[in-house]
């Protein structure tokens, strides 16, 4: 007996399922990168740091390289021999404090290249450590981020096979946003409604693609309010609010572990980037286990 072909519907479910295993990942893929960034920043912090120490090292070694050349050359030697040749007590005894005094500048200039070489390697060593933590996330990403992309692609032939053209159901069912709330929180829905209709890109943050805390990062930097392109990060960074106090422009978390974000745009209605093979598209806020509503701003 043959099985039938799974329905859209049903296919649509798998992948739904998929999806909200496969999102989380992504979004602590962006929180890494972040963090990724900010060690960069720190690293170049502290190499503009050390370098005018290293220039001061190079240079008081070239000088101490200059003391040891004159004395290889004799130049101490001379010194001596000219205060012995010199019948003047006066004179070997000036002479001998100018010999004690230059031995002494000597050591001084030693004992300040090991200072300032001190200095330099405890400065570099906290550097260096930082440089091969970041080579080792590079590394942990790119593996990462090809997983994703494995994922994602094998999710995308499953869905374009149940829909042949892989077109979806009406991007935008209601008017969008329902009630211009005006202000900063109208300038970020308008912006998020206006891009219904442009592709999922995980990682993307616009303009012609984005995935779900990078659209509403990037609704809300229109407005002028900065966001972290991680949904979790987004709920700590926002005030949290009641589902009775939703206006345009607030921003609805699901899952327990807050992996998918997107945008109230009033009358129950929400615009989100949902996943791969899926546009940017206006949803009910109720269509999916609701976690929080925070606001920005």
């Amino acid at each position: 007996m043959a099985h039938a072909e799974p329905s859209v519907a049903e296919i649509e479910r798998q992948i739904d399922r998929e999806w909200n295993a496969l999102e989380p990942v992504i979004e602590q893929h962006n929180a890494t990168r972040q963090a990724l960034a900010v060690k960069r920043r720190q690293a170049q912090a502290l190499a503009d740091r050390i370098e005018p120490l290293s220039r001061q090292v190079d240079q008081a070694m070239s000088k101490v390289g200059g003391l040891a050349v004159r004395a290889y050359k004799g130049e101490n030697a001379s010194a001596l021999n000219a205060m012995l040749a010199n019948p003047s007590p006066a004179t070997v005894v000036h002479q001998l404090e100018l010999l004690d005094q230059f031995a002494r500048r000597q050591q001084a200039d030693i004992r300040h290249v090991v200072e300032l070489r001190n200095q330099l390697s405890a400065r570099k060593d906290p550097l260096d450590r930082l440089i091969a933590q970041l080579s080792q996330t590079d590394r942990q990403l790119d593996a990462k981020r090809r997983q994703i992309d494995a994922a994602i692609t094998r999710l995308q032939k499953v869905r374009l096979k149940a829909y042949d053209n892989g077109a979806g159901t009406s991007l935008r069912p209601a008017a969008c946003p329902t009630a211009y709330p005006g202000g900063a929180a109208g300038r970020a829905v308008t912006f998020a409604c206006a891009q219904i209709g442009k592709p999922y890109v995980w990682g993307a943050e616009g303009p012609d693609a984005y995935d779900c805390s990078g659209l509403t990062l990037a609704a809300w930097a229109r407005a002028g309010v900065a966001l972290p392109h991680n949904a979790a990060q987004q709920r700590r960074a926002t005030a949290p609010v009641g589902r009775r106090e939703l206006r345009p422009g607030d921003l609805v978390f699901y899952y327990s572990d807050l992996h998918h974000v997107g945008m109230y745009v009033g009358d129950g209605w929400l615009v989100h980037a949902s996943r791969a093979g899926a546009p940017v598209k206006m949803k009910r806020v109720d269509d999916g286990p609701v976690h929080s509503y925070g606001r920005p701003g």
